[in-house]
Order: structure tokens, then sequence, then C-alpha cells
């Protein structure tokens, strides 16, 4: 019996090691392997360089520069030296970022933290620790020329930016996300950043149990793939000229803040785009936050009598009113629903026409149209305009204020959004929706990037035709009455002699709680030149100027200066 009891234990005690090493060895065999692997292999990521942008005559807009990781051997830097060398190393970096721009004592603070930080890691149990990333040629050779036993550098690559602030906006910058993997943010860069980052390799090698490299072990490269380099629209001489003046007339005129941008009405290509304030890509963190979206695609506002020009257009196209239609409301001030609708300076024309009703940019006549057009299709057009919906425009960060549910409009709300009062705009939609008029009616999808080059292919972005609103004859006919409120109207004064431009004065109050402030506006002007064959669409927009509130007095000089350096570079000769 008990030879049965000791031949069946064995056999137990057998098939549970059998079991225990079929569990070991084909369960969890690919799990062992993987641990086994980790263990005996270290992985390198090999970092791609990022791809560069181009101005459309191909300088340099944006591209890459060596930069370097500072890492440290705490082991190896004797502990009696670590404070000598925390502290050269913190008044290098210090000096560097902080020297020249801040105060005595918050350059003593940020001096302090600095050194706090290096000590903190070179007191560390470790072989190897990270002391600073993103460390310049220049900053690199100082440090270098402290010999110290137990620094050392790694080697990668970071964004540099030929012309600084210069088309910040346009561009955006390259940082880190929650991974500490460098990201490309607003702009070209954030839009374009899959394209632009690339593709890192790897490298796997044998280590040993101190988890250094084993020379004569197994390595295994997988090679990086360098991002794409993108060829932009933007023309650097109008970038130039757009910069230039619109910096020029925020000062002038004591603005918050301005904006332009220039188009090619044909195409849709975005010549020019600037704003004011702007930053330093490079340095974006020593920003407020607020001046890293770029007003042109991110802001909404009331676009004011700017408007006027679209819902001028829609009728046109209708046939329910002609240049010399009459206006039979236009002799005073219009009460609708509780409101009183006055011109902006109380000055009233009776039976003036739908030109005149332009050229004095007036509120009555304006809703004088409205109620021809009515509801529907004013809803219809301002749709067609592209309002209500993103323009698709390659830059990040784009948005598109909403259009009421047209069940939800009032009569009031059909007259005010004739004069651009209660309706919402970003300064990509209205620039764009203008140059449909400029384009025989056919409203184009706005692009930055004319090409994308990866390695020997090349991708070329056409232009894309999105709808055509109205018809050429309509444009034709809005051109001329456009071409008149230049000749005849509030900016007349600043009209370059012998050219023909087409364009529309803008002043819209700030809603603020509830009520418009009577002193602030958003002043405008929009329009295209020569009218007869345009070259160029352009928005020019001022936020709460302070030398005067109007359109006429502030935008409108802007973009005439701009307009006429413009006539000089693309060798446009007048015509009158």
């Amino acid at each position: 019996m008990r030879i049965v009891i000791v031949k069946y234990f064995f056999l137990l005690f057998f098939l549970a090691i059998t079991s225990r090493l079929f569990y070991w060895q084909v369960v969890k065999a690919d799990e062992l392997s993987a641990k086994a692997e980790n263990q005996h292999f270290k992985r390198v990521q090999i970092g791609a360089r990022r791809g560069n942008i181009y101005y459309s005559n191909g300088s340099m807009l944006a591209s890459t520069n060596p930069v370097f990781s500072l890492y440290g051997l705490p082991k190896v830097i004797p502990d009696a030296e670590k404070v000598k060398v925390s502290q050269d190393l913190a008044k290098i970096i210090a000096n560097e970022k902080y020297k020249n721009i801040v105060e005595e004592e918050e350059y003593k603070k940020a001096l302090s933290s600095i050194k706090e930080d290096f000590s903190s890691k070179l007191t560390q149990d470790l072989y190897w620790v990270l002391l600073r990333k993103n460390i310049d040629m220049e900053t690199k050779e100082k440090i270098e020329g402290l010999k110290s036993p137990g620094l050392g550098f790694e080697s990668s690559s970071g964004r540099f930016y030929p012309e600084g602030s210069s088309s910040a906006h346009l561009l955006g910058f390259v940082g880190f996300n929650a991974r500490g993997e460098s990201t490309g943010y607003f702009g070209i860069e954030g839009f374009y950043d899959g394209d632009l980052k690339g593709i890192p390799g790897i490298v796997r090698h044998e280590k040993d149990a101190m988890g250094l490299p084993i020379l004569i072990g197994k390595f295994l490269t997988t090679e990086s793939k360098n991002g794409k380099d993108l060829g932009l629209n933007i023309d650097q001489s109008v970038q130039f000229i757009v910069e230039r003046a619109l910096k020029k007339g925020v000062e002038k005129y004591g603005a918050k803040a301005g904006s332009v941008v220039v188009m090619d009405p044909k195409t849709g290509d975005i010549l020019a785009l600037g704003a004011f304030p702007n930053y330093d890509p490079l340095k974006y963190y020593d920003f407020p936050k607020d001046y890293y979206k770029n007003p042109i695609v991110a802001e909404q506002y009331e676009p004011g009598s700017t408007f006027k020009v679209l819902v001028m257009a829609a009728a046109i196209n209708e046939d329910l009113v002609k240049p010399d239609t009459k206006c039979d409301i236009c002799d005073k001030a219009i009460s609708l629903g509780g409101f009183t609708i006055r011109t902006w300076n109380n000055k009233y024309y009776p039976n003036a026409t739908m030109k005149e009703v332009i050229v004095h940019s007036d509120n009555t006549g304006m809703v004088f149209v409205a109620k021809k057009l009515g509801l529907d299709k004013m809803y219809k057009y301002i749709q067609d305009f592209g309002f209500g919906q993103p323009t698709q425009i390659d830059l990040q960060d784009e948005t598109s204020p909403d259009i009421r549910s047209k069940d939800t409009w009032r009569e009031i709300d059909l007259a005010t959004s004739s004069f651009g009062q209660g309706i919402a705009v970003t300064p990509i939609q209205m620039v764009r929706a203008v140059a449909a008029i400029a384009n025989k009616g056919y409203l184009m999808e706005p692009h930055v990037v004319k090409e994308i080059q990866d390695g020997e292919e090349k991708f070329v972005v056409k232009p894309k035709i999105v709808r055509q609103v109205i018809s050429e004859n309509a444009a034709k006919i809005m051109t001329e009455i456009m071409v008149a409120a230049v000749e005849e109207g509030e900016s007349k004064w600043v009209k370059p002699k012998g050219f023909k431009v087409a364009g529309k004065t803008g002043t819209a109050q700030i809603p603020v709680a509830g009520h418009y402030d009577p002193n602030k506006t958003i002043a405008s002007f929009v329009g295209f030149a020569p009218a007869d064959d345009p070259k160029f669409v352009m928005l020019v927009r001022f936020d709460q100027p302070t030398s005067s509130i109007y359109g006429s007095e502030t935008a409108a000089p802007t973009f005439f200066e701009i307009a006429k350096e413009l006539f000089t570079y693309f060798k446009i000769a007048p015509s009158e």
C-alpha cells in the first residue's frame, strides 16, 4: 500500500513540474521573452529632422538647427564639487535667458531656482541624469569651458526662425507635449505637424548589467525618416510690406491690436498674413498665451458696414434691385420692433439709389435691401458666402462662429444683419467672401501651403472652387458700386490717383454685456485691385483704435498705403 502511495506521489509531483514548465515555456513564453529582451537590450530613438518651411521665392522661413541636451553623471562628479558645478551651470543658463530682460531681483530668484534644480539632480543616487534640454551651440561651448567632470551632451535638432517674430501668427511654434515630445502648435507648425515632424528611427543594442553597451553585442537599426518640406504661397516681399505697414498703423492709431490678410481672389492663395501684437516663436514661453492664437482665423467680430457689399450683391444677383433702384424709406430713421435704426452720421438721403446706399454706407438703405431679399434668401446667401462654417484654411485653430438658427430670427435681426450687426464672422471668412465678388462670383478655398516636398516626390496644392455664389454679371455690377464707394465715399481722400480700386469701409461697435459700447469699435477696410482684373483682395482691421473710431480714418489709410506698394511690386500701371 505504501508503495502505491509513493508511486502516486511521484506521479503527481512529476505532473506538477511538467505543468509548471509548460506554463512558463509555452503560456508565458512571449511575455518572458519580452522581459528578457528589455533587460538585455536598450532602445535609443533617433530623431528625425523637422521639415523646412519656405516662402514662395524659396527663402527660408523655418528650419532646424543643432541643439543639445545636457546630462550629468552624479557618481562621477565628486560630492565636494557638486555645489560649485550647480552654481556655475546655473549662472550660464540664467545669464543666457534672463540677464538682460528682467530686473535684478527677479534675476537673482531665477538664478537661485536654477541652481537648486541642478543641485537636486546631481545629488541623486543615479549613474545618469538629464539636466537641461534645448541648449544652443553657444551655451554648449560655455559649459564645455567649465571643464567639469561628469557633464556631457546629446545632440538633437531644434527649430530656427531666421526672421524672428515676422510671420509668428502664420507659423505658430514648436513646443513639447505632455510626453516631452517635440510638437507643433498653432499656425502652419500645428496644422502640418504630422508632415513636418517625420518618423524617428530606433537603435537597439545589447547592454550589460550596468546598462552600458556591449561593444561586440547585437545592434539593430531602423532609419529615421525626415519631415516633409513645405513651400508656401506667402510672398516674402508682400509679407514684409504688410507687417511694416500694420505695425506702423497700430502705433499711429493707438489700436489695441491689428491684422491684415492679403489673398489672390482667383486661386485662394494667401499672399500675406500678419497680426499685432505678435511674439517670438523661438521664445514663445516669454509671451502671454493670448498672443498665440492667430486672430485672422481664430477671432470673431461683427463686420459692420463691410458686410453691406455682400448683402447688396445677393439682392442684385436675385434681380431684386439694380444700381439705380431708389430707396423709398431712406428719408428718416426707421422704427422696427421697438428699436430705432439710424444712419452712422444721422444724415438721410431720400430716394437714394442702391449705388448711393453703398457710397454713403446708409443703414436705412440696407434695411430696404434686406426687406427685398427676405429672411429665407438672406439666410441662404449668408451660408453660401461661407459664414457659419470653417473656410478649411490650412492653419491650426480656425474657428467658425455659428449663425443662429433661422427660426430664431426676428424682423430686427434681418434688418441689422444687412449692415453687419448681430452677426459674427472671422477675418478669413470676410476676406474670402469679398474675394468671391472679385472672382466673378466664385468662392475659393484659401490655402497657405503651395507644395509639399517629400524627398523626390512633390505634392502641389491646387486651387479649389467651393461654389459659385453670385453670377459673373452680378459680381461685375457690385464691383462698379464698390469702385464708386472708394471714389466718392468717406475714404476717397486716401485713394491713390490713377488706380481703380473696389472697396468698402467698416466701423463696427463692440458688443459688451448685452449692449454696444459707443466708444470702442472694430475699424476695417476690405477691397480688391485693380478692380477690372484683381491681383489681390485685402482686409485691414484695427481693434479699438483711439485716434479715431472710424474705418475711413484708420483702416482705409493703411489699406491704401499697402496697396500703393503692391501696385509697384506687382508692376500694376495706372489705368486712368
